[in-house]
């Protein structure tokens, strides 16, 4: 999962050699974004979302606490280190207190720093997988409770709107559920469940075209050829005939 970087600090040399030494040592990042003051810094949060963020207390037109204050108003404060050559106490409670996951004071070991920020690029992703495979399980279980109904009420006349009222979830998303798990849109699944049914009473040989058509939920039977013959590819007669039903 590629991560967002944002690299916040007023001195040219310790932004650009931050930037070059991270940039040569890891890949985790697939955006590393660069500020020389704190309104710069919080333009690049907002049209950009960093994941990640190192950040220098004092900058130009914004200090970075003044940074992390206006981000996390409106909930978009990336994960911070703050790199700082302040040692009073009260900067670091202020970081701390507006969500900074570290205050480190220069100078500081580049090795450090980058220990650090692929600490918090793990954490990151770790979450993210916990989030994606809960919903992945999610999706599945609806769609399973989809299929479910299908099979038992495909003769009917199905609309998805019915299928997402039984499921509790909305008819556009669970429209995006079918290609996604089961390969094609909610009508090609439901016929492809009818034409099986229909193969079936076919090869039972005992009611008439017209009948299985009405039977699997057809009731317009030159529809019901058509369909019969895109999903089979043969018509019904054809598919009574390959197994040796006169």
């Amino acid at each position: 999962m590629a991560l967002k970087l944002l690299i916040a600090d007023d001195e040219d040399m310790t932004r650009n050699g931050m930037e070059r030494y991270i940039r040569l040592h890891t890949e985790r990042f697939s955006k590393i974004y660069t500020a020389k003051n704190g309104q710069e810094a919080l333009d690049i949060i907002f049209t950009n979302r960093p994941d990640v963020m190192l950040l220098d207390i004092q900058m130009p037109l914004k200090s970075g606490l003044d940074v992390m204050r206006e981000a996390k108003a409106v909930g978009v404060l990336p994960q911070t280190v703050i790199l700082s050559g302040f040692k009073e106490f009260k900067y670091a409670q202020q970081a701390l207190h507006y969500g900074a996951q570290d205050y480190m004071l220069k100078p500081i070991r580049s090795t450090e720093i980058l220990k650090r920020i692929l600490d918090i690029a793990d954490d990151i992703e770790g979450i993210q997988k916990k989030v994606h495979d809960e919903a992945e399980g999610g999706h599945w279980n609806i769609i399973n409770q989809a299929k479910e109904y299908i099979e038992e009420y495909y003769m009917e006349e199905l609309t998805l709107q019915r299928i997402a009222d039984r499921v509790g979830i909305s008819a556009g998303y669970l429209s995006t559920l079918f290609p996604r798990y089961l390969g094609c849109g909610f009508i090609d699944y439901l016929n492809k469940i009818r034409i099986k049914r229909a193969c079936g009473y076919l090869r039972q040989n005992y009611l008439k075209t017209y009948q299985i058509a009405h039977a699997v939920g057809y009731q317009d039977e030159k529809y019901f050829s058509r369909v019969f013959k895109k999903v089979m590819g043969m018509s019904a007669r054809e598919y009574k005939k390959s197994h040796n039903i006169e």
